[in-house]
Formats: C-alpha cells, sequence, structure tokens
C-alpha cells in the first residue's frame, strides 16, 4: 500500500498533509460556527467544547465506516483489515467515510449538548454550513493523497495519478500511460460542498423568522446527500451492494427522510396554545 504525503518530520513524528488539511476544516469550520452562534446569541465557547468530541467521535466514526467497507478496484477495506487489524488504527494513511464521520459527530453533539442543558436543534443548524466548509477543506486531503479520483478524462482540469495510487484497472500502464489524467472526484465535493455553505447560511439569516430549529440541519441531509449521489457515480472504488454504490443508497435515504420531515414541520397545523387561567 502506498504510504501518504508527509510534510515535515518532528523528531520521530511524522506529520502527514492529510492530517494538517482534516485540522485546518475542523478549525475553519469551528472558526464559522463560532460566529453562528455568536449571532445567534450563543456562547462560543459551546462550540469550542463541541469540537473536540465532534472531531474524536467523527474520526472513530469515519474510520470504522471505512474499515467495515468493502471498496472495489482493490481498495482497502474489511477484507484486508481483519487480516492487518493493527493497520485500523493507521489514520494518516487515509480511509475515512464521510457518513461514519456525521453520525460519529452527531453523537457527539447530543452528548455535549444534553450534558450542557442546550437545544441539540439549535446547535446542529449553527454547526450545518460549518461541517459543509469543513468538508470542503477536508477532500483536499484527498489530493494530497492522490484518492477520490474518476474515470480517465480529457478535461483540462484533469489529475494525474501516480502509478503506486492506482486502482485497477487504471494501474495498467499500457492501456493507461502515464499521461493519463482522471475525474478529481474530490473537487466536485469540494467546489459542492462549499456552494452549500454559502447557501445555508444566507437562508439562514433571509429566512431566520420562517425556519425552525433544525430545519438548518435538515437541508444538509438534503444538500450534501445529493452532490454524494453523482459524484460515487464517478467513483469506479466505490463500495457497492447489488452494484450500487452504498453511499448513494444512503443518500437517498437521508434526502427522503430530510425531505420528509421538512414537508411535515412546516405543513402540520399549529398546534393551539392552551386557555390561560384566571
Amino acid at each position: 500500500m502506498p504510504g501518504p504525503l508527509s510534510a515535515f518530520r518532528l523528531g520521530p513524528l511524522t506529520v502527514y498533509w492529510y492530517g494538517i488539511i482534516l485540522m485546518t476544516g475542523a478549525l475553519v469550520g469551528g472558526y464559522v460556527a463560532s460566529l453562528e452562534a455568536k449571532r445567534r446569541g450563543e456562547k462560543e465557547d459551546h462550540v469550542w467544547n463541541i469540537l473536540v468530541i465532534v472531531v474524536l467521535l467523527g474520526i472513530v466514526g469515519a474510520r470504522l465506516y471505512h474499515v467495515f467497507s468493502s471498496p472495489a478496484g482493490g481498495n482497502v477495506g474489511w477484507a484486508y483489515y481483519r487480516q492487518h487489524p493493527v493497520a485500523i488504527f493507521y489514520v494518516w494513511d487515509g480511509g475515512l467515510g464521510i457518513y461514519g464521520a456525521i453520525a460519529g459527530g452527531l453523537i457527539g453533539i447530543l452528548l455535549y449538548t444534553y450534558r450542557a442543558k442546550l437545544s441539540l436543534l439549535r446547535y446542529v443548524d449553527i454547526g450545518a454550513p460549518a461541517l459543509l466548509l469543513g468538508q470542503a477543506i477536508g477532500r483536499w486531503g484527498n489530493f494530497a493523497n492522490q484518492e477520490l479520483y474518476g474515470p480517465p478524462t480529457t478535461l483540462p482540469w484533469g489529475i494525474s495519478i501516480d502509478p503506486y495510487h492506482r486502482i485497477p484497472p487504471f494501474n495498467d500502464l499500457i492501456k493507461y500511460p502515464l499521461t493519463t489524467r482522471f475525474q478529481p472526484d474530490f473537487l466536485y465535493e469540494s467546489l459542492w460542498n462549499v456552494i452549500g455553505c454559502i447557501l445555508l447560511l444566507v437562508v439562514g439569516r433571509k429566512l431566520a423568522g420562517k425556519l425552525k430549529e433544525g430545519d438548518l440541519f435538515l437541508a444538509y441531509l438534503i444538500w450534501y446527500p445529493l452532490g454524494r449521489l453523482w459524484v460515487e457515480s464517478l467513483r469506479p472504488d466505490a463500495w457497492r451492494i447489488d452494484n450500487i454504490p452504498t453511499a448513494q443508497i444512503i443518500s437517498v435515504v437521508l434526502i427522503v427522510i430530510a425531505a420528509t420531515l421538512l414537508v411535515i414541520r412546516h405543513t402540520s397545523p399549529a398546534q393551539p396554545r392552551p386557555a390561560e387561567q384566571g
């Protein structure tokens, strides 16, 4: 398995670009969330406290999703990790599933807001745009590790992949010489997430009087999966169930659930207030 791209060394410790980019995404996202919390009259300290828990549990969830997956094209997955269990902890090599990260992060927010007696729905709304921005930045870690690329392309923004990072059948250098360029799937998802972040921030301000707490997060659960649907269609290494990318199945389920909840929340008749006594 090819190694990740290292940035520098601190004595015996090697620092990798993948980790630097992921942490940059988390910190920038945390900053945006702290500004949003301040705008809503919430304490910024809560955001930074939540961020620590979300990052830790998000990494655990993302790694477990990757470990128990079965990617196509010879990528590492459960078939590899069950024979090399120590490699499960080599997060710096890449291999994080975003839907696992979302699940782990949600558990982190739930635990913190419950303990601190805060509104879960309010804080997932605060974090929704920031999450998209963090994901947009984090996707460039895939560029550093030469992963999350699609089929060959002649488009001017196609990227080169060295032989050590190619998956079958693209590792056949006779059929796919070194001059071959590939679809930058990570770039498409990154741009989609940036647009989504901007949209959620604008909608959160323009429709503040009409939105209910939790609506922005439900919008996230529609926007991000929509982008993931078409990005997964370009991934030859996608983990598949009955020849359908697993991430597409999860995406459709999330879109349907989130859209249904939004419709129900905004079409159900308002409950009458109890009559005042006296």
